[in-house]
């Protein structure tokens, strides 16, 4: 029976995670939230894998909050870069598997096309700084692992796009909402599945990979599909990021090239719009 632990557990991700487990009956599971297993610990952490031996570690523990790790940017390299290494080089040392999730973010966002896994870095804010001194931190603690870059993330769970945009539209009666940041949702679900397969397929396939739903948009186009979803009559108005500052800079545009999963994995994700709809169709059951 094959052990996996996952940390985060109560994040969007890691709850989707527990959602599916049932469906690994082989699999013995273990979800620690952030109260449970506090990762920047190392003694702590290392006396759970002592316990648990897992065979993976799946890392779902994430500083998210983008525009207040302007001012917290030393919590948010805490928990995104000095937790991984630590998760990492325990992992290590238990011969254990180690899955890390990561950011679009990690780009400028200024290319053409969509990014490649090899294409350059270059965060424009704390958060995504962060979050690639944690894609480093866990390669060179543990060149086995494998990272999993993902962007625009919501579920059933947590706070995300979808949730406040159903209840600001149930609130109001007109939005605005930025046009000119391009790139792809994730619906938590889908990368839950996503992790599974390449934990079950025969080969562990190190290295770095993109993973979100399929197709390009903007936050104003997932914005009209989420308002046609739930039939309401807020009006939503397209504006620049210019008019919408925010503490944080954000890449404007950050979609990621994901023919590296379907060569290695087979894998091809769903689009965005069907994970929307299936999503969309839970939260209003």
């Amino acid at each position: 029976m094959k052990r996996i632990l996952v940390t985060g557990a109560n994040g969007q991700l890691g709850k989707e995670l527990r959602d599916i487990a049932p469906s690994y009956p082989e699999v013995d599971f273990l979800f620690l939230s952030r109260e449970d297993l506090p990762i920047h610990h190392y003694e702590l952490v290392r006396n759970t894998f002592d316990g648990f031996k897992p065979d993976y570690c799946i890392n779902c523990a994430a500083y998210t909050a983008v525009d207040k790790a302007e001012q917290e940017a030393e919590l948010a390299y805490i928990v995104n870069s000095e937790s991984v290494g630590i998760l990492a080089a325990v992992s290590k040392i238990h011969d254990c598997k180690f899955i890390h999730i990561s950011t679009d973010y990690v780009f400028a966002g200024d290319s053409p096309v969509p990014y490649k896994e090899s294409d350059a870095t270059g965060p424009v804010s704390v958060y995504g700084k962060s979050k690639l001194a944690g894609e480093k931190e866990a390669i060179t603690q543990n060149p086995d692992s494998i990272i999993i870059r993902t962007s625009w993330v919501y579920s059933f769970y947590g706070n995300n796009f979808v949730k406040t945009m159903i209840r600001l539209m149930k609130e109001r009666s007109e939005i605005s909402v930025v046009s000119d940041q391009i790139g792809s949702p994730t619906w938590a679900a889908d990368l839950a599945l996503f992790i599974m397969r390449v934990i079950e397929f025969p080969e562990w396939k190190q290295g770095i990979y993109h993973f979100s739903n399929l197709g390009e948009i903007s936050w104003y186009d997932f914005a009209v599909e989420i308002k046609k979803l739930i039939q309401s009559n807020c009006i939503v108005h397209p504006i620049p990021t210019s008019a919408y500052p925010t503490p944080a800079k954000r890449p404007a545009f950050s979609l990621l090239d994901k023919t590296k999963i379907k060569s290695v994995f087979g894998y091809e994700p769903p689009s965005w719009k069907p994970s929307l709809e299936q999503c969309v169709h839970r939260l209003l059951a």
